[in-house]
């Protein structure tokens, strides 16, 4: 199916592009009932205006995008702000661009490269497997960050840059057993999700089954909210949710520093006291976990180093200089006050 562009929208309702993209822009130098058919006929089409593709007509061709799916996670902020340094360094534009939760980022960056006027698009969050023929669809280089999007074979067509968060959550988890917790709940998002959520949770069930521990559906608290899954309110309502089922749990574990703020303020209002009635650990190591009464015991993503090789990647690909390539970075588990041993 060939994808909509603003030229068949125009052509859809006999008017010019500019009259299109004044519908689009909500200018005021259009006839009112024009503007509702181009609007009635986006709708109908499914065509997504895209602000980011527009303004790139207005951008230098030397243009690098940066899709965001979670921009209101914390996390992001050190990452966009050393990829824009290192993208001005080399005196490229560049157009960031958020996706929503429930949004595909792949089909959001077809959106953006119809304008064919990016040098290269680095994927912030997101989903870890993609449609692979959706993929070979961009044209011009493209880096996944801070989610483990591997391709399964033949020669890798983009780059990716993540932790291992699998494996990094089972750690978590076995650290927790150690201290002798075994009714550990988690906070995260469904087993149906494509993303770091579905990761965690799966090193969360690793290192349970492989300690001989049953699985507890009662402890799985999985969000719901698809707009901003990893907000502080979500882990305060599930759990909650799971103190009022009467489930009984000496950890948490959240797959989000945000969550975990969320999780603690939960058990302060139930009177649980951190951690010598409850444990909590959090993912990520955002600064709020070390300033947050109790600090945060975390796993730490190496975000600096991490944010540098996605653009040297990026621009490397670009100028032919490598290929693209998988990198897996470790993280560091950060022992805080939020943990003990069970009392």
């Amino acid at each position: 199916m060939t994808e909509i562009t603003i030229k068949d929208i125009a052509k859809r309702c006999g008017v010019g592009i500019s009259t299109v993209s004044r519908a689009i822009n909500n200018h005021p130098d259009i006839n009112p009932e024009t503007k509702q058919m181009v609007m009635d006929v986006i709708k109908e089409t499914g065509y997504i205006p895209n602000n980011s593709a527009r303004n790139l007509k207005r951008t230098d061709a030397k243009c690098i995008a940066v899709l965001i799916k979670g921009i209101t996670n914390p996390f992001f902020s050190p990452v966009i702000q050393i990829v824009e340094a290192q993208v001005q360094k080399k005196k490229y534009a560049m157009v960031m661009q958020h996706v929503e939760s429930y949004e595909n980022e792949v089909e959001v960056a077809l959106e953006l490269v119809k304008e064919k006027r990016l040098r290269g698009i680095i994927f912030l969050g997101g989903a870890y497997q993609h449609d692979e023929q959706q993929l070979a669809k961009l044209n011009v280089p493209f880096v996944f960050g801070t989610i483990g999007t591997v391709q399964e074979q033949g020669e890798k067509i983009y780059s990716n840059v993540a932790v291992d968060d699998r494996a990094e959550s089972r750690k978590m988890i076995e650290y927790l057993l150690d201290l002798g917790h075994k009714r550990i709940a988690i906070v995260t998002e469904g087993s149906e999700a494509q993303s770091v959520g579905q990761l965690r949770l799966e090193g969360y069930l690793d290192a349970l089954k492989a300690r001989g521990i049953g699985i507890d559906e009662r402890l799985i608290c999985e969000i719901r909210d698809e707009k901003d899954p990893y907000s502080m309110e979500n882990g305060y309502k599930l759990i909650k949710e799971l103190l009022k089922s009467g489930a009984e749990f000496t950890a948490v574990f959240a797959i989000a520093d945000f969550l975990a703020v969320g999780v603690c303020r939960a058990l302060h209002e139930a009177g649980k006291r951190i951690p010598e009635d409850v444990s909590v650990a959090g993912y990520d190591g955002i600064p709020i976990g070390e300033f947050y009464t109790p600090q945060l015991t975390t796993i730490r993503q190496p975000v600096e180093a991490m944010a540098e090789k996605m653009v040297k990647l990026l621009f490397d690909v670009i100028a032919g200089k490598s290929k693209h390539e998988h990198v897996v970075f470790p993280a560091e588990l950060i022992e805080r006050e939020s943990t003990s041993r069970v009392h």
